[in-house]
């Protein structure tokens, strides 16, 4: 394990659903629809275990997994299950009352942009669902935000670092590890750890549980985005711990909770 040079956190990269926006499980809903409009019917653990992911990527596993056996989705079915997956999404996030803001969250972006920080949106969507989502929050052309990236903008997805890449080209900083990763699913925190972000911050209110999250690469959980200023800005220059693997949490920190490497091999993505 290294001990990583004083920190000096400058930009924030949070996940959009579950994380910064609440959609009542929409996500879920869309993609189980989808699935079962093309004959595929998938529990809520199969879909949880691809969230985050890029949509034609997740698609596609269902399908290897579930209808193909371990062989590769034929590239006109995924693309047309993710076709009728993006039409549900766009309609709900343009229509439907339930869709808001997580609590406190323009509240809490708007602390950390007062503090100095650089604050970025991705997600596993397409560009064309990121703009429906942000319109319909009023956070378009608002300064809430340096950057916003979505997954048809990157060569590859999570659990990949492309996204945080792109932001963190997007708002001119050039280490990982002056960056905090915030999200709500394993393939936000395998992204964070994969990118070498010096804070990899797990939201346990979204669509993972604590336990659920608790095996995967972190430094922090949090119960909700509430927590996340007073833990951010209290990182601004102090160290912090990391190993080549899994990102371990620094000693004597409220409400975090450590990363133990299981004895199994990691998820696959």
């Amino acid at each position: 394990m290294n001990i990583v040079p004083p920190l000096k956190l400058e930009l924030v990269v949070f996940d959009m659903a579950g994380t910064t926006v609440q959609d009542d499980d929409a996500v879920h809903r869309c993609l189980c629809a989808a699935l079962v409009g093309a004959g595929l019917v998938v529990t809520r653990d199969e879909v949880n275990e691809v969230m985050g992911m890029p949509k034609p990527v997740a698609i596609g596993l269902l399908l290897e997994r579930r209808k193909y056996h371990g062989d590769s989705a034929p590239p006109a079915e995924v693309a047309a299950i993710h076709e009728s997956f993006l039409q549900r999404m766009i309609a709900f996030y343009r229509t439907d009352p339930a869709v808001r803001e997580i609590d406190g969250a323009s509240e809490i972006l708007g602390q950390l942009r007062r503090a100095g920080l650089k604050l970025a949106l991705d997600t596993g969507f397409s560009r064309d669902i990121v703009d429906a989502i942000l319109q319909r929050l009023g956070w378009a052309g608002k300064d809430l935000l340096d950057a916003t990236v979505a997954s048809n903008e990157v060569p590859r997805g999570r659990p990949h670092a492309d996204l945080v890449f792109r932001a963190m080209e997007l708002t001119g900083v050039t280490e990982a590890r002056c960056v905090a990763k915030v999200g709500d699913t394993p393939s936000d925190l395998q992204e964070g750890r994969a990118a070498g972000c010096g804070l990899v911050i797990g939201v346990t209110n979204g669509s993972h549980t604590r336990a659920q999250l608790e095996p995967h690469p972190h430094t922090h959980l949090i119960d909700n985005l509430r927590e996340l200023p007073e833990l951010l800005l209290g990182h601004r220059h102090e160290k912090t711990q990391l190993n080549h693997g899994p990102v371990l949490r620094s000693s004597g920190e409220p409400k975090a909770t450590p990363y133990l490497p299981p004895t199994a091999t990691a998820e696959g993505g």
